[in-house]
């Protein structure tokens, strides 16, 4: 019987990410499109709200919202 290999390891120490990005991303969940995505180091529940705002401009008004349970898509900015 052949034996199996061992835990493979990595080779290198792997340096940490200098700058953390975070990532909003708008998906119409009925064509599957990719409506926004917008990359910044923060993002704030103003800027979410602005960036929401944009695409009903662009886009109208959907019939319905689903969000995450991040801090910045759970607050008064994107309620109101």
């Amino acid at each position: 019987m052949r034996r199996r290999g061992g835990r493979k390891r990595a080779t290198k120490a792997r340096g940490r990410m200098l700058v953390p990005f975070r990532i909003l991303t708008v998906v119409d969940d009925y064509t599957r499109k990719c409506l926004a995505l917008v990359v910044d180091t923060s993002l704030s529940r103003i800027r979410v709200a602005r960036e929401l705002d944009w695409l009903m401009i662009e886009r109208g008004k959907p019939s319905m919202l689903v969000s995450g349970n991040g801090s910045e898509l759970t607050s008064n900015a994107i309620l109101a």
